[in-house]
């Protein structure tokens, strides 16, 4: 049970996937002098589970629609709402439970390198793998691995048609193929996803304190096209399941 938790801000925020537009709320709370993102489609303003009633700040309502600038504007939004984030400068990770998943988000606007392009630009098909796991906050001991998956995004530059092929496989299975001749829109397909389907909810426990973590690699890797977040941990998000 949660006491003494205050509740500052309280969505719910707009998002669009494939399959439409949802709404999810966020509440933020202080616990035990922490603040904690709280995430689940049912919380009512002014209570938290057990029944026990806190004070209410002000309730802030923001749509976006995953076009560029709303885009950002759900970026401000979760921030706003106090969503916990520990990543490299310029990558944004986030976590909703929405429709019995584990839907997530990434934006990695400083991923794109000169040497990006130039490995993009020679020809080699280039890859960016992206594992992410569903890991479980465990007070004093070693948190736990509760699920992992794999996005692939791959792209592959053809200097005769000058366009640019990009697919996205999750766990092996391909998800969507593009042909652009955009590179501004290879740059997006590559560095960000939306409200992609990575773990089921059923393996969430009420209550309980979690975080996605993503790890990125780059091929090729060599010394001609070094990448420099390659095997790194790029960011982890923390989040509150309440069912």
């Amino acid at each position: 049970m949660i006491r003494n938790a205050r509740i500052l801000e309280v969505g719910p925020w707009q998002y669009q996937n494939h399959s439409g537009s949802a709404s999810i709320r966020v509440i933020r709370v202080r616990i035990h002098g922490s603040w904690r993102s709280l995430v689940g489609p049912r919380l009512n303003r002014g209570t938290l589970p057990g029944g026990r009633t806190v004070r209410s700040g002000p309730l802030k309502r923001v749509s976006a629609h995953m076009k560029r600038g709303s885009w950002l504007g759900l970026w401000c939004a979760l921030l706003i709402s106090g969503a916990t984030l520990l990543a490299a400068e310029g990558i944004q990770i986030v976590p909703l439970v929405r429709d019995g998943a584990v839907l997530v988000s990434l934006e990695f606007a400083d991923g794109f390198t000169e040497d990006v392009g130039a490995a993009i630009h020679s020809g080699l098909q280039t890859t960016f793998t992206y594992n992410i796991e569903l890991r479980l906050e465990v007070p004093a001991w070693i948190d736990r691995t509760v699920a992992s998956s794999t996005v692939t995004n791959t792209v592959e530059y053809d200097n005769l048609t000058r366009r640019y092929t990009v697919m996205r496989t999750i766990n092996g299975r391909v998800e969507e193929t593009q042909v652009t001749e955009d590179q501004s829109r290879v740059r997006q397909l590559l560095m960000t996803f939306r409200g992609l389907r990575m773990f089921p909810a059923s393996e969430l426990e009420p209550n309980r304190d979690y975080y996605v973590r993503v790890r990125a690699t780059m091929r090729p890797h060599n010394a001609l096209f070094a990448w420099p977040f390659d095997r790194g941990i790029l960011g982890q998000a923390r989040f509150t399941f309440i069912p």
